[in-house]
């Protein structure tokens, strides 16, 4: 059942027709614009790594209200206009294989702002590492998107699915403090799980530091997993944890995936003597299933949990954007290229005048108007 208020982004298939693509283009690049004559390029990245002012732009343009394909579409739109407009601000990444593209093209942006591109290489890894490593609740990234402003500020938009259920979720950043990975998003935009192994929390200082000293014992780490197999298969040991159901602890960690520790990617923890969180994410080898194994042991054995908050914001979806021209799959209505057409012209003449007077009038007759709920239905 769909929820009201959210956005819940399934995946869909299908794809956005060459006449709605080419006008999503140039509606895109003026509203950019504007955006950057009015608030600046950092104004405009701390629009896009709000969730719901991004979805509002989605719907804008005229992309699914509640589609997975939103994100993907959407930046992908978003970076054409901006690397082709003179603004300011250019973009890396993308879906799939863009993806793995994107250290080269933050390189190519950051040389030509006169920036220090591996500084940005690293903000992206990093990044990508918190949302597929450190914060685990079954999605798996497979679209990441990079922004950088000639200042330096960036922002980042990356979305994972879980193959479970066929839901999307999106993760917003924005000029994160990585000293200190504690709270680091700017916002999520999903479906709220009861749980999910959540490293980078509130109060996880003394986690994450456990989780690194745990790493570099070595042999011993493997011995302690296979302690807790063997709880779990109900073997007698000689250590047991107290007051703790481990079956249960067991099964929530088991049911994001594997359990098996990357030896490898430990001894290159130990051999560096890794000393914070964010070089200990950073190590190569170091992945889902390893970061698991580490916690459980931690939980279970070292008796340190780390925090199961799923931090997923639930903001309240913009579909009242959907009005201004429809949507791709005729909800709330057809869009109508005539419409569209006249949409951009108008907004042409505003940019060209540098009248934007009539915007705020119109701001004020719009900001308050609801549209019928019965209105709001999944398209697919």
């Amino acid at each position: 059942m769909m929820r009201t208020g959210v956005a819940e982004l399934p995946l869909h298939t299908g794809h956005v027709p060459p006449w709605l693509a080419n006008r999503m283009r140039k509606l895109s690049k003026i509203v950019l614009k504007l955006l950057v004559e009015e608030y600046g390029t950092k104004g405009l990245l701390e629009r896009l790594a709000d969730p719901v002012w991004f979805q509002a732009f989605n719907n804008l343009i005229g992309m699914d209200w509640d589609s997975s394909g939103s994100t993907t579409v959407t930046t992908g739109i978003i970076k054409e206009a901006l690397n082709e407009l003179d603004l300011g601000v250019k973009v890396a990444g993308g879906k799939g294989k863009k993806s793995r593209g994107t250290p080269d093209e933050i390189r190519l942006i950051s040389e030509k702002f006169e920036l220090n591109p591996e500084k940005y290489v690293t903000i992206s890894r990093l990044v990508a590492k918190v949302d597929n490593v450190a914060l685990q609740a079954g999605y798996q990234l497979y679209h990441h998107t990079f922004f950088l402003d000639e200042e330096g500020n960036w922002a980042v938009i990356q979305q994972g699915m879980n193959p479970r259920n066929k839901l999307a979720r999106r993760y917003h950043w924005f000029n994160a403090d990585l000293d200190k990975l504690i709270l680091p998003h700017k916002g999520i935009s999903g479906i709220k799980g009861s749980f999910a192994l959540n490293t980078v929390d509130k109060d996880t200082e003394k986690f994450q530091k456990s989780l690194i000293e745990i790493a570099q014992e070595g042999k011993r780490v493997e011995k302690d997993l296979e302690v807790v197999k063997a709880i779990i298969k109900g073997y007698s040991v000689f250590y047991k944890p107290r007051d703790v159901n481990v079956k249960e602890v067991y099964r929530r960690y088991e049911s994001l995936g594997k359990l098996e520790l990357n030896v490898r990617a430990l001894e290159f923890i130990k051999e560096l003597e890794v000393k914070d969180y964010q070089t200990f994410l950073l190590i190569k080898g170091l992945g889902p299933s390893t970061l698991r194994a580490l916690s459980l042991v931690a939980e279970l054995i070292y008796d340190v949990k780390p925090s199961w908050r799923d931090p997923v914001t639930h903001p309240p979806d913009p579909f009242k954007y959907a009005y201004a021209l429809g949507g791709k799959d005729r909800v709330p209505f057809r869009i109508e290229k005539g419409t569209y057409d006249d949409l951009i012209n108008f907004l042409q003449k505003l940019s060209e005048t540098g009248n934007k007077e009539i915007l705020k009038v119109v701001k004020k007759i719009s900001e308050k108007w609801k549209f019928p709920e019965e209105e709001k239905v999944p398209t697919f």
